[in-house]
């Protein structure tokens, strides 16, 4: 069977990664033929979903695992996400962000003066940015700052905003991007398709090109883009890339409580642990709920709640004489292996609440076991990748290519926030090979507007010695 249709560029995974692609691609290139396949029938079924994602903008002001380099990277990305949705009209822009306030919250003397010396550090790069005592705190979160009306014994301090565009749908935000591609390829002379309930088997070479083995055919593309979570890691290693990693895929889960804060709490990483520390949103879909999350727990699936990933999990993770001393390495640092079995131990009917409620009380201390409910189908997974050869876990962003049109994106970070910029670096690198061209003018106007490059004087947050490192890691 020959392809009826040349795409010059076709992408894999309708979530917000994908479909940020799409309209990038549509928006502001010329290149003509461009399609997006889904297995599901919709879009952003997946981790893109609101359930199963926190929800929130990570511009790096209130994540403390973020480097100072890390944060100014992962500000922009934020930014083109808001500059994008912002533009809309006003009823559309309100489905995707929302204004609340956030802070990350340092509790006792060490975290406390790890939030002081971070303010310092970075407030140049995020103006709007402000140091919290006790009293602002209460202002914002008063169920952090007080118990029955009375303060908290413990020290507290903060940092953040009190009205920043904080939280957003990420599948609404993939939904818009979907809109708009269909009204380019309504009112454009160029094909931009969208196909649904299509799923991809195998792709392989044929000649310059690429062929994907669909159930609805073959489909033939210039270029071949993969934003299809752990299932990424799968299809290139079918195409003879990827080998040197393997995939550990970590499930994240959630709680609820009664309406608790007005916007996002997070507290302070612990530098041993290679997981988001616990926080509390106040959640854009379920009213009255505020949500606190996410637990860390490996579980044997590529996606939340489908068993049919458990034979692909096997698959990707290649159990064998390089993954199992990486494992067993990671398993001897006593502060993640009683974090994963706390975590465990966070499943099960009966405990999880009273074992799951001693780490959110930090959050809001009058919180009961009573208070909280297990967030049954809510919560996604989060595909982490081991160096094989390096025996190493990789957290951060990762991509595979062979650098001659295909790409494979494998957990973009932070999540969607870095959508758009993840788009842009791959539209870079597929006009480069495709010869195709870039309206920087409209791609500056459209997603680049107002942010400014604010440079820090430091150079980054003074990395901690062995004993602070230790204290922090005792006060978280």
């Amino acid at each position: 069977m020959t392809p009826s249709t040349k795409y010059d560029c076709l992408i894999v995974g309708a979530g917000v990664t994908g479909l940020a692609l799409l309209y990038e691609l549509a928006r502001f290139t010329d290149l003509r033929r461009l399609g997006l396949l889904e297995r599901c029938d919709g879009v952003a079924q997946v981790n893109s979903h609101a359930q199963h994602n926190s929800q929130t903008i990570h511009c790096g002001d209130i994540e403390t695992n973020y480097s100072l380099e890390k944060a100014r990277a992962v500000r922009r990305t934020a930014s083109m996400v808001v500059n994008y949705a912002s533009a809309l009209p006003a009823r559309e822009r309100d489905r995707i962000l929302f204004t609340m306030p956030k802070m990350v919250l340092g509790v006792g003397p060490q975290e406390c003066a790890y939030i002081r010396r971070r303010y310092e550090v970075f407030k140049d790069l995020y103006p709007r940015m402000r140091l919290l005592e006790r009293r602002a705190i209460a202002d914002l979160e008063p169920n952090v700052a007080l118990i029955d009306g009375t303060w908290r014994r413990e020290e507290i301090v903060a940092t953040g905003t009190p009205d920043d565009y904080s939280a957003v749908d990420f599948a609404a935000l993939a939904q818009s991007f979907s809109h708009a591609c269909v009204r380019l390829d309504r009112t454009t002379d160029r094909q931009i398709t969208q196909l649904f309930s299509t799923t991809v088997g195998r792709i392989h070479r044929a000649g310059p090109d690429y062929v994907l083995e669909t159930n609805r055919g073959l489909l033939q593309a210039r270029s071949v883009v993969v934003c299809a979570g752990g299932h990424s890691l799968l299809m290139a290693q079918q195409l003879g890339l990827g080998h040197d990693c393997a995939c550990l895929p970590m499930a994240g889960s959630f709680y609820f409580a009664p309406e608790a804060l007005n916007g996002k709490v997070y507290t302070v990483q612990n530098p041993r642990l290679p997981f988001a520390a616990v926080h509390g949103d106040h959640d854009i879909k379920e009213r009255g709920k505020t949500r606190f999350g996410p637990t860390a727990l490996m579980l044997p699936l590529l996606e939340r709640r489908n068993r049919d990933t458990v034979k692909e999990f096997f698959e990707v993770l290649r159990l064998d004489h390089q993954v199992l001393p990486t494992l067993r390495h990671l398993l001897r640092v006593p502060d993640l292996r009683h974090h994963l079995l706390r975590n465990v131990l966070s499943e099960v009917p009966g405990l999880n609440r009273r074992i799951f409620v001693r780490e959110i009380r930090k959050i809001v201390p009058s919180l009961t076991a009573a208070d909280i409910t297990y967030a049954e189908g809510f919560g996604g997974v989060r595909p982490l990748l081991i160096d094989r050869a390096a025996g190493t876990l990789h957290l951060g962003e990762a991509k595979i290519t062979n650098g001659d049109g295909i790409i494979f994106n494998l957990a973009p970070s932070p999540g969607g926030t870095s959508c758009l910029g993840n788009a842009e670096t791959d539209m870079r690198t597929l006009a480069r090979h495709l010869g195709a061209h870039i309206d920087e003018d409209a791609f500056a106007r459209g997603l680049l507007m107002g942010y400014e490059d604010t440079r820090a004087d430091s150079d980054g947050l003074p990395a901690a010695d062995e004993d602070e490192q230790r204290a922090l890691a005792r006060a978280v």
